[in-house]
């Protein structure tokens, strides 16, 4: 929540658990280390599905669950998935022919969010921006970057 970027994702015509560990791998290439992270989620089986559970445990990420029928505990995603659906999909549902097509488009969607038009916390950078500060931030020796 940090930075508001997408750092990973995966999608399909239908839920299922292999799309749920490719997105995990995804955010771990990205980021090896992310001990300590809170990782928020909803209540969906593939959630609570034990190699996920222990995928989170290994990397010592805390697993965080919205309370049933809650949205407002996932606020943040729930406000993009909002904004995704109102400028990708809603209306523009015959535009795709293909699944591909549209899993292009959206590519291109997140693409252009985080890199493009991502309000963040840290005095409005580009969220890949922001994140590689923090990195930064966390790396040096006293916790501030440059010191030590």
């Amino acid at each position: 929540m940090y930075n508001d970027e997408i750092v990973s994702y995966n999608l399909s015509l239908h839920p299922n658990f292999e799309q749920i560990t490719d997105m995990l791998d995804k955010a771990f290439e990205k980021y090896s280390n992310c001990s300590g992270l809170i990782l928020h989620s909803d209540q969906g089986w593939q959630y609570q599905h034990q190699t996920y559970i222990n995928k989170l445990k290994e990397r010592g990420i805390l697993q965080s669950m919205s309370r049933k029928g809650n949205c407002i505990d996932n606020s943040i995603m729930e406000s993009f998935f909002g904004r995704l659906k109102n400028e990708m999909y809603y209306g523009l549902e015959s535009t795709y022919k293909t699944f591909k097509e549209f899993s292009k488009a959206i590519d291109k969607y997140i693409n252009y969010y985080n890199n493009e038009d991502s309000w963040t916390v840290l005095c409005r950078m580009k969220a890949a921006e922001a994140a590689e500060q923090a990195q930064q931030h966390a790396q040096a020796p006293c916790g501030c970057p440059g010191l030590s």
